[in-house]
Order: structure tokens, then sequence, then C-alpha cells
């Protein structure tokens, strides 16, 4: 009896054994070398271990010991607490899993279609006249690969590079730019995680049960019909690329999206806003959301569906920790859904990242926006929020400006400024009631602030707007 019990206790010490011995640490893609880890914060560790495998961390910037055990699940999870930014630094793990040149600092998530994804492979001018400068050291890169799933997933592909001509070629221009700009002002590493996916609508990049179990935003989704060239299913993107980020801590997010959700954008805020609030509870941190708003396009035919969409991005600013970039100025070809200039989208971006999420004062970053309208006689003034300093036009006269009265069809309109006001009128109204400015698909209107910011797009109506299909 007692050598049976000798025996099934060396037997299980054995299989034990065998276990430690085959069992091995594995990470998730977006934790390696070469990586960014958020400054000054607990961020998380995690991966795969041997059920019950004890987990054993230390990293070169401190000299605290983390230990954990991987549970039955085969998983483990631990926080870490990193210092100011800076670098480079390792992390090793049971002594076998070496994380090497490390970086400490900011990390930001880039997000959206085609706008977002455009790089230096699509033939970019300013990234190809960019690439020679492009060696960079305490810019991190990291390519989520395009790929979906039903269910959402623990892991993608990817892995982190060092900011190089050659990489940064296929990385987001606006992406690289926007971090670019973060890394010089802050003089801090920056990570950015490149997680787009040219055509897609916002529904695929929104959990499957946010759509379906709001009945404005399924009947929305019936509406996208299938490519060959990117996924319409609602989640089907955020299963894959950013679910398997929720673990890895990040600064925020920059969103390039809205030219395929132009044809459904009466629910376009209700979806950005279930989108944005479902990855910042997965994440468990509301952090910053900046996107742009979709630039003047005249592929979207004669009716006012791209202006009416502009018109509902603007909306989502009451999205708390939201911030839109306006770049009706920067189209170069109104028939080129893709403008070419990204790097002045990006500075923009960066101009309400480093202002709002990190203080920078002194920054022009806020366009002016309509605030009220009062009729004076047979004119219109027109009032502004973030226009202080006064308005300026870029010609003699201002465009894309229109009135109407009782009759409610729209006219060209000449049009004042007066201060940081805008004086609306025409000959041959003599009751004006209602103003829209820029409020056209391909338009780009010359007005802007003193200090050069465009004025947004706007009506001063509710009113019906034409958006019946064009005829054949």
């Amino acid at each position: 009896m007692k050598k049976t019990i000798c025996t099934t206790i060396i037997c299980l010490a054995l299989v034990l054994s065998t276990l430690n011995i085959f069992s091995a640490i594995r990470l998730p893609s977006v934790l390696g070398s070469h990586m960014v880890l958020q400054q000054k914060s607990d961020v998380k560790l995690w991966g795969w271990c041997g059920p019950s495998e004890k987990v054993i961390i230390k990293t070169s910037w401190d000299t605290i010991t983390y230990k954990t055990t991987g549970g039955s699940s085969a998983k483990w999870v631990q926080k870490i607490k990193t210092p100011s930014a800076g670098g480079p630094y390792s992390i090793t793990i049971n002594e076998t899993t070496i994380l090497e040149d490390v970086m400490i600092g900011e990390i930001w998530l880039c997000s959206g279609q085609s706008n977002m994804e455009w790089s230096g492979d699509q033939n970019l001018k300013q990234c190809l006249d960019e690439m020679p400068n492009a060696t960079n050291k305490n810019i991190r890169l990291f390519y989520v690969p395009k790929s979906t799933s039903e269910y959402p997933q623990e892991n993608c592909g990817g892995s982190w590079k060092v900011c190089s001509p050659e990489e940064m070629k296929h990385f987001s221009a606006v992406g690289y730019f926007f971090g670019k700009n973060l890394q010089q002002a802050l003089n801090v590493p920056v990570g950015l995680i490149n997680s787009n996916w040219g055509g897609t609508p916002a529904e695929v990049w929104t959990p499957k049960n946010e759509v379906e179990n709001d009945q404005e935003l399924n009947t929305a989704a019936q509406k996208i019909k299938p490519t060959d060239w990117w996924p319409n299913l609602p989640g089907y993107a955020y299963n894959a690329m950013i679910y398997p980020l929720t673990n890895f801590e990040i600064s925020g997010a920059i969103w390039y999206q809205g030219e395929s959700n132009v044809g459904t954008y009466k629910s376009y805020k209700q979806l950005l806003s279930k989108m944005v609030g479902s990855w910042r509870k997965i994440w468990d941190k509301e952090f910053p959301f900046y996107f742009v708003q979709i630039a003047p396009f005249s592929g979207y035919g004669e009716h006012n569906l791209c202006a009416l969409q502009r018109e509902t991005m603007t909306r989502c600013l009451t999205i708390p920790k939201t911030g839109m970039t306006v770049i009706s100025d920067l189209v170069d070809d109104i028939k080129n859904i893709h403008p070419a200039n990204k790097i002045d989208v990006s500075a923009r971006l960066a101009n309400i990242a480093l202002a709002e999420t990190y203080g920078k004062s002194g920054l022009i970053y806020k366009y002016p926006m309509y605030k009220e309208m009062h009729i004076e006689k047979n004119k219109i003034r027109l009032f502004f929020d973030n226009a202080q300093n006064g308005l300026v036009s870029k010609d003699k006269n201002i465009t894309e400006i229109y009135i109407a009265g009782e009759n409610k069809l729209f006219e060209p309109a000449l049009a004042k400024i007066d201060g940081n006001t805008l004086i609306v009128w025409s000959k041959s109204i003599k009751s004006p009631l209602a103003v829209r400015f820029g409020f056209t698909n391909a338009g780009i209107p010359n007005l802007f602030s003193k200090e050069g910011l465009p004025v947004n797009l706007f009506r001063t109506d509710d009113w019906d707007v034409d958006t019946l299909p064009e005829k054949k």
C-alpha cells in the first residue's frame, strides 16, 4: 500500500514537472520588444501559461518584483507601474522571456477607413517626401493586419517597429504625422497603433450587440451592402482589430471615418456615441477621442447627403471628451474622396490633443461655429463661437453662402464681415428667414477665423433638406 502511494506521488510529480517543462509564457502580439507603454500608469501585462504556473516579472526601471499565477484557463495578467517617459528599458518574465528596447511614453490608437489608412503605399507625395526624415527611435509603430471575426478575439497579428523610412511608408499618414507632432511637442516617446480598413462603415467597428439592440442602428445597418473589399457586418472589425488591444493602456484615439455612413447620416451620432462608449467601457477609461470631419466631395451626387453627414459629425461633439478637425479648406480635388494633404489634417488633430489632453497653451485649434442669428430688417446677422478676434475671407467675395425667405428656396447671398459677425442679405429677398453656409457636398468656402481656421458649415434652419437620389 505504501509503495502504491509513493509510486502515485512520484508519477504526479513527474507529470507536474513535465507540464512545467513544456509550459511557456506566451504574450499577445501587442506586447513585445520595441513597444511603448503608457507613462506614470498601472499598465497590464498579460498572456498565457500553464495552469497554476508562477509568473515572475522584473523591469529595468525599478527593483520591484511582480508575481502572479496562471489560472485554470491558462491565462495570466499582472499590473505593473511605469515611470515618467523615457527608455529604453527591458522587461523580463520568468527569466526566459525578455522584452527589449521598451520605451515609456504616450500611445494613440489610429482608426477609421481609407483616409486614415492611406500611406506611402498609395503614393501619397507627402509620405514619400517625408521618408528620408522618418528615422526616429522615439516613435514606435504597431500595424494591426486586416482581419475579421464573428466573436471577440484575444490576439491579433502585428509587432512593434521602430520608426524608419520603410516602416513609415506603410503606416497611416495621418497617424504618423499626428504622432510626429506629439513627439516633437511633448519630447516623449510616442507609440502609434494603426487599426483601420478602407471603406468600412462605423458599424463594423462597433460591438454587434450595441448595434443589434438599438432599433435605429439595426435598421441603418441593414442598409449596408456587402462588398468584396471590406466587411459590412456589425462588430466584425471590432472583434478582430480592436478587442485584442483593449488590455493595452492607451492615451487616446484619433478617428477618420464617415464617408461610408453618408447614406445613413441620421443614425451616425447615435452610432458613434455607442462605438466610443463601448471602447471606453472595455478599456475602463474615458480616453479622449478626436475625429476628422469628412471633406467636401462631389462624388456623392447633387444632393446634400455629405453636408448632412458633416452636420451630424458636428453634433457628435456633444459626446464627452471629443474634438473635431474641420478640413473643408484642405481639399485639392473635389472629385477625389482622398484629399492628398494629410500633414495639415494631422497638425490640426495634434493641436487639439496638445491643448485638450496635454494642457499646452497658445494653440489655435477651435474652429468658428455658428451660434445664433438676428434678423435686422432685410438682412441677417450671424454670430459665432470661437471667432473672438474676428473673421476674414481669402477673397473679395464670401462664397458658399445662401439665404432664403418664406418660400424656403435658397439662393446665393451677399455677405459682409462685421468684426466677429457676418451680415448676409439678398437684393431679391425682403424678409429673410434662414442662411446656409457651405451646406453642399462639394463646396469649399473661403471664410476663416482671423487665426486661419475654416468656419464650419452650418444652417440656421431645420427645414427639409434635399436628399433625393440623383436622376439617371
